[in-house]
């Protein structure tokens, strides 16, 4: 079994950065490729990054690119978020994944929400304009 616990949202202006983190205990994340998904109001939990065991390879949501890296610190058994440039139709609960595992080391991980297993609770992250 893994927890995850994120931190670090809140309300921020538009144009503004925050750096989300996920914690986990139970168990390393060292074998687990990791995502991070948000969920709007109303809306379906959509993909943003994800990143490899190791953290060589990501993938990103178009909509994120070039806004938002992934890291991982796997000493730390924490994944990170940092969002820069932050707009309105970013707002929204951030939540982060861990997948199946063990995962290849080459894989970057999945956009599939459902090809990953446990979930931490969320957190907010709400952007003015």
């Amino acid at each position: 079994q893994v927890q995850l616990v994120e931190s670090g949202g809140g309300l921020v202006q538009a144009g503004g950065s925050l750096r989300l983190s996920c914690a986990a205990s139970g168990r390393t994340l060292s074998i687990y490729a990791m995502g991070w998904f948000r969920q709007a109001p109303g809306k379906d939990r959509e993909f943003v990054v994800s990143i490899s065991r190791s953290g060589g390879y990501t993938g990103y949501a178009d909509s994120v690119k070039g806004r938002f890296t992934i890291s991982r610190d796997n000493a730390k058994n924490t994944v990170y978020l940092q969002m820069n440039n932050l707009e309105p139709e970013d707002t929204a609960v951030y939540y982060c994944a861990a997948d199946r595992g063990p995962t290849s080391l080459y894989s970057p991980g999945s956009r599939d929400p459902n090809a990953y297993e446990y979930w931490g609770q969320g957190t907010q992250v709400t952007v003015s304009s």
